[in-house]
This record gives structure tokens, sequence and C-alpha cells, in this order.
């Protein structure tokens, strides 16, 4: 599990730093949502970043079973844990990813936090898995 959570968290800090300068952080759907909401950016420029982000998850799922042969396993939770206990995990957890990224890309009171965010990101990524994985089947 700790291998899994450092290769995505790691992952993420890669994918946000290369492109902190085109789109910000906004290399997932749940943050693209959160900077709509607060206001941070357009509806129209929302639009386009979700496309970008789910064509490339497109593309990155028939990658892999193209060139593995695996197919990516559904989401569901682990025997034992009610659906209520996980829906409240995620929503805790994807809390903590909101939090973190206002504070260091978002909110305009940050100051100059430069290679920190995709730090801080990936780290909460990562912390994240780690958290929330034993509770997914």
């Amino acid at each position: 599990m700790v291998m899994v959570a450092l290769v995505h968290g790691l992952a993420l800090f890669a994918a946000m730093a290369s492109s902190i300068n085109v789109s910000g952080v906004h290399v997932n759907p749940a943050v693209t949502f959160g900077a709509l909401l607060g206001g941070r950016i357009s509806l129209v420029c929302a639009v386009y970043y979700w496309v970008a982000q789910l064509l490339g998850a497109i593309v990155a799922c028939l990658l892999l079973r193209l060139i593995a042969g695996m197919r990516p396993a559904g989401f569901m939770e682990a025997s034992g844990v009610g659906e209520l206990r996980c829906m409240i995990l995620k929503i805790v957890l994807t809390f903590g990813l909101m939090y973190t990224m206002y504070g260091t890309a978002v909110d305009p009171k940050r100051g100059s936090m430069g290679t920190t965010i995709p730090l801080a990101l990936g780290l909460i990524v990562a912390t994240n898995i780690l958290v929330g994985g034993p509770f997914d089947g």
C-alpha cells in the first residue's frame, strides 16, 4: 500500500509540476469543480478542463489495456465496510484534497509558493491513498 501511495503521489507531483504554468493544478475533475464553485475559473474553462481530463483518463486506460493487457477494476468497498461509511470517508478525503488545493494553489492570499504546490498536492493524494486504501475492495 505504501508503494502504491508513493507512486501515485509522485506521479501526480510530476504531472502538476510540468503543467502548473499551463493550467494550474487542474489534473483532477474534483479540483476543477472546486475551483469552479469557488469562482476561481469560468464555466467554459471548467468544461474544457473536464473534457481534457476525461479524454486523458480514457487514453490512459486504453494504453494500459493495450500495453499490459490490464483492465482497470471498478470501485467497491471492502467486505465488512458499508457503503455509507465509504461515502463519508471519501467525502472527508476529498475535503482534505480540496483544502490543500485551495490553501496552496487557489487562494489569492497564499503568496508565492512555487513548486511547493505540486508537492503538497502529491503528498495529500498519497496520504489519502494510505488512509482510504484499506477501505476499498
